[in-house]
């Protein structure tokens, strides 16, 4: 009988410092806000090629509706909320109001895209003849010619978490930090939750993952890896593999590798992205930027804007006019973290459950309140191969993954965590009526026992009962959970507020177009030279101990 599973005293004592604040209502808890992916697909399960229903209001200023890259994709924001069942029921609400205009289209329920016919069936998303427009998408277009449009179907969930002020105020006293501001604290404890995040959200690939399939009008060059196997006519698969679009195949970008951003302080990372976005690199250069009065892409730098830096989480602070997101952080600080790892849960209407978000929520508070010591190169080469490994054969019982230069298996590994989380729920769920977080971990625990429970392998072990391509079994989902968001009653005051949404956004639009003054180049030069100011108040401070 093997021996129970220790929890690290640096844990445990910081869990005990703050169950009394929690017990007293003094903490405050997390606020999250949840951004949700979706592709418009038409009755045949391909990807829609009408424009973006203008009954949803305007993509460019809409706070809640727009699109990511293609005019097809979907994109719901919810406001952020401490509960996440207000979240949620928002998104829902978000949903239901679109089907009130998809007509004959549905939203498609995986990760991985439906049905397409080669690059130029991805349109790209039109964001009118504003400059700030223009810029949207001369930047999708820099996306196209750098990567390929199809790479840009791929959807997801992307999750923004903070901790409230009480919260830090009573870490902050706990460890003696009081002689730095509260802003340069909390950016540097956030800096070692996304640390530790990024040794563990191998963990998250492996319980949420649920791309394993793609339809093989996803690679229309023919050009199949050997990773992947025939599953069907349409569909290809990788036997073991939890999330494909964490792989390879999704968003990565060897260009980007380089950077090697491992996240050890707020100025690294600026400063690292700053280089970036102002470094031209050869092959783009070769495509071209303004050929003949025809943008083909902002720039020919490594990133073209922050934004195309791809990162299962990055540390975030609402922009404020002329500010980049770089900016914002080195002006205020780390203000909340967003994940972005998560697949689209396809057996779920919203694409994410409250199960999940009360783990993820857990998970987090692990990766704040345990030690996280700075990550060398040879361990950031580490962790990229452990999430690889998890990616492509996630459930295979032969896996091993490297931990402290051992190795060791996903269930022992995930076996440490979950015991460790525990301790972290029993802090979160001081502050709730019951014990939500200790139950999203007693749900997801036998996954660990038995891969066969993970999502990646209901979706195979689904498409093989029914004996059903992945595009039949998703167009089948999308139909169902579609009817029933159809059919969802929208609260009369959130009716009001979407309907009012819709005409307030288009005259916004219009506003902002007919303001336009200077050409776009003169806006596009302005805003490079802006993107390139060091906007620090003072100077960033190195790291906090944790």
């Amino acid at each position: 009988m093997s021996e129970p599973l220790s929890v690290p005293s640096f844990l445990v004592a910081n869990v005990a410092r703050l169950l009394p604040a929690a017990r007293k209502g003094r903490l405050g808890r997390l606020r999250r806000g949840i951004e949700k992916e979706g592709l418009r697909v038409d009755a045949e399960g391909r990807i829609a090629q009408t424009p973006h229903p203008r009954a949803l209001g305007s993509k460019l200023t809409h706070p809640h509706i727009t699109t990511d890259y293609s005019e097809a994709l979907l994109e719901y924001i919810t406001p952020v909320y401490s509960e996440p069942r207000e979240a949620l029921a928002f998104l829902g609400d978000l949903q239901a109001f679109s089907y009130r205009y998809l007509d004959d289209e549905w939203i498609w329920p995986a990760s991985m895209p439906a049905r397409l016919n080669g690059n130029d069936s991805v349109a790209i998303a039109d964001y009118g003849t504003s400059n700030v427009g223009t810029m949207k998408y001369v930047y999708r277009k820099g996306l196209d010619v750098r990567y390929g449009r199809i790479m840009q179907a791929i959807a997801g969930v992307h999750y923004n978490v903070s901790l409230p002020d009480s919260m830090w105020q009573e870490l902050q006293a706990f460890e003696g930090q009081e002689k730095i501001s509260l802003n340069d604290y909390r950016s540097a404890r956030y800096f070692g939750l996304i640390r530790n995040f990024r040794r563990h959200s191998w963990l998250l690939l492996y319980l949420f993952g649920a791309s394993p399939v793609i339809d093989k009008s996803f690679l229309p060059s023919g050009n199949v890896p050997e990773k992947l196997k025939t599953l069907d006519d349409e569909s290809y698969y990788a036997p073991y593999a939890t999330t494909l679009r964490m792989s390879d195949l999704g968003y990565q970008n060897k260009v980007q590798e380089q950077l090697k951003i491992c996240f050890n302080s707020l100025s690294n990372y600026v400063n690292t992205l700053r280089h970036a976005i102002s470094s031209p690199w050869p092959d783009y250069e070769k495509l071209g930027v303004n050929v003949g009065g025809e943008w083909r892409q902002l720039n020919a730098n490594i990133l073209q804007i922050e934004n195309e830096y791809y990162s299962d989480i990055r540390p975030k602070r609402v922009a404020k006019h002329n500010e980049t997101p770089s900016q914002a952080l080195e002006a205020r600080g780390v203000e909340y973290i967003e994940v972005r790892c998560l697949d689209l849960n396809p057996f779920d209407p919203l694409g994410v459950t409250e199960t999940q978000i009360r783990f993820i929520d857990t998970f987090l508070m692990w990766c704040l309140l345990s030690e996280s010591p700075w990550i060398s190169d040879e361990e950031c080469d580490r962790l990229d191969d452990n999430r690889r490994f998890v990616v492509e054969r996630g459930r295979d019982p032969a896996l091993e993954l490297t931990r402290d230069g051992k190795t060791t298996s996903v269930r022992d590994w995930g076996e440490q965590i979950f015991t460790e989380m525990a301790e972290v729920a029993t802090l979160l769920d001081a502050m709730e009526d019951g014990s939500p977080h200790a139950e999203a971990i007693a749900a997801l625990a036998p996954s660990l026992q038995d891969p066969s429970l993970t999502p990646s392998a209901q979706l195979l072990a689904r498409l093989e009962q029914e004996n059903v391509s992945l595009n039949e079994l998703m167009l089948s989902l999308a139909k169902e959970q579609g009817e029933q968001l159809r059919h969802q009653p929208l609260m009369r005051a959130r009716e009001s507020l979407l309907d009012q949404l819709v005409e307030t956004s288009h005259q916004q639009q219009q506003d902002i177009e007919e303001a336009d003054l200077e050409s776009f180049d003169a806006f596009l030069a302005d805003y490079f030279a802006s993107a390139r100011e060091n906007r620090a108040l003072t100077p960033l401070h190195g790291e906090v101990s944790s």
